[in-house]
């Protein structure tokens, strides 16, 4: 499904930086693959570019087998409507709107027929137990309701890659597990692509493998097993070798 192929980012400026070398990835069809690092490991520059928001210095990312970042301005918006689905720390619902027309957005956007919408907005709303909430605003809901209404965005209409970004970061213990139990169950349920990218080793458990990157080149990666309590304790583990501040790792939540 994905395929990141040798690739190294540098940014330009009075003194050039360089934020990621020789970065080889792959995530098979239906894989949820979480990326760790310290602050300043490249993690973020890693899923900029794999979301096309940002274009690799050198190698190359296949999506699918195709090249989104060869595609032209206008096509390129449309792939990353169409084929990825994103979820973010800070929820990125629009305010003015209600939860089910943040939900549909995707879809108005690619002028899909009212009744489908309203059919698809139902679907993913049962699936993601927030059906009550639909008619409400954004203002009016808890941050593990405005993070399952973000997710069920990310996923109406069904993207070949789903990308997070820190989906854990601005919610207590209980959301945060909430919201990475239902990632999980939308990974193996739907047999949906998804890469977390996280501080937080808790969220991290949930994924079937981590990889670790650090001073951005690859560091190692660690695999889940059967048992989700000895995946955690590996990723402390590893963390802790990784070494960087204390500060870059969110509070244990076992």
């Amino acid at each position: 499904m994905l395929q990141v192929k040798q690739v190294s980012k540098i940014y330009e400026g009075k003194i050039a930086y360089r934020a990621l070398t020789d970065i080889d990835l792959t995530i098979e069809d239906g894989e949820f693959v979480g990326i760790m690092g310290p602050s300043g490991s490249g993690k973020t520059t890693l899923l900029n570019m794999i979301a096309t928001i940002d274009e690799p210095t050198t190698g190359q990312i296949l999506i699918d087998g195709s090249n989104p970042h060869q595609l032209r301005k206008e096509e390129l918006a449309k792939f990353r409507r169409r084929e990825l689905g994103f979820v973010f720390q800070d929820f990125n619902l629009l305010h003015t709107l209600t939860v089910e027309e943040n939900i549909v957005l995707p879809l108005t956007l690619d002028g899909k027929k009212v009744k489908e919408m309203k059919q698809k907005v139902q679907e993913i709303a049962a699936k993601l137990g927030i059906s009550d909430i639909l008619m409400k605003r954004t203002y009016e809901i808890s941050g593990g309701q405005a993070q399952r209404a973000a997710v069920a965005r990310a996923m109406i209409h069904s993207p070949k890659l789903v990308l997070a970004d820190e989906p854990t970061g601005n919610l207590d213990s209980k959301s945060s597990k909430d919201v990475m139990g239902m990632l999980e169950s939308i990974n193996k349920n739907e047999h949906a692509t998804m890469m977390l990218v996280t501080h937080d080793p808790q969220a991290a458990s949930y994924c079937n493998r981590v990889v670790f990157i650090r001073d951005g080149k690859f560091y190692s990666e660690i695999h889940r097993g059967d048992n989700r309590q000895a995946f955690f304790q590996k990723i402390i583990d590893t963390l802790s070798l990784l070494g960087g501040d204390g500060n870059d790792l969110s509070q244990v939540r076992v």
